[in-house]
């Protein structure tokens, strides 16, 4: 299976460390977060990985290269001078792609089951599938409005909407879907997600293992604790 990352940000909430590393760089129990991030996508089934890189995005690459120490296959796409949002880079992507594949952030860890995952978005002759986990306001803003298995509204600025569900951070997607991502200006996710949820083309996936981000200095607190009482540290 193949997977998307998306490590272009900024990681303003994460200065001063992301001025000189980017997000995916900072370190987590003495290695970068994305090697815990990719060691935990190749457990469930990836072996190939594209990265989509911004800023200061040649760290990432010095360090992971090919992939081939990892035993995975890693490949670049690189922003540009031009941002073009995290849709927008999936889109520059493109020609990188496989049929299907999984898109996630560089900031996520996301222990969600991928095989059942592909395998529903196989089966139901859909465009794209979204993991969803039933949030209700307690890990950030819920976002996601979910209808007889489908996404049926998105909006990271819902406030008080009463959405009860939070877009995990991790979909599956077949390529035909990014025919709804316009090439060469900046796209976000509401705007290409907007544009499959009003076609009837994005399922809803749920997931009940609450999702792991490193966004903030809180956040990624929070993740070192998991990550330590995991591995026994403390």
């Amino acid at each position: 299976m193949q997977a998307v990352i998306l490590a272009g940000g900024l990681g303003t909430r994460l200065r001063p460390t992301t001025e000189t590393i980017p997000k995916a760089m900072v370190p987590v129990l003495g290695r970068p977060f994305i090697d815990h991030e990719l060691e935990l996508l190749k457990a469930g089934g990836v072996d190939d990985f594209v990265i989509c890189v911004g800023h200061l995005g040649e760290l990432i690459e010095e360090h992971l290269g090919d992939g081939r120490h990892l035993g995975v296959k890693v490949r670049y796409s690189h922003d540009g001078p031009k941002l073009l949002g995290p849709a927008g880079a999936l889109k520059r992507a493109e020609n990188l792609l496989e049929d299907s594949f999984f898109v996630t952030y560089g900031d996520a860890y996301l222990r969600a089951p991928l095989r059942e995952m592909m395998r529903a978005l196989f089966g139901s002759g859909r465009l794209g599938l979204m993991a969803v986990y039933r949030n209700s306001g307690k890990h950030g803003p819920s976002d996601v409005e979910v209808s007889g298995g489908m996404v049926v509204g998105y909006d990271k600025e819902s406030g008080d909407r009463g959405f009860k569900w939070i877009n995990y951070g991790l979909s599956a997607l077949r390529r035909e879907a990014l025919k709804f991502i316009p090439r060469g200006r900046p796209c976000w996710e509401e705007e290409f997600y907007g544009a499959l949820i009003a076609r009837e083309e994005l399922m809803a996936f749920r997931v009940s293992k609450r999702f792991y981000e490193i966004g903030t200095q809180s956040s990624l607190a929070d993740f070192r604790r998991y990550l330590g009482r995991r591995r026994g540290l403390r």
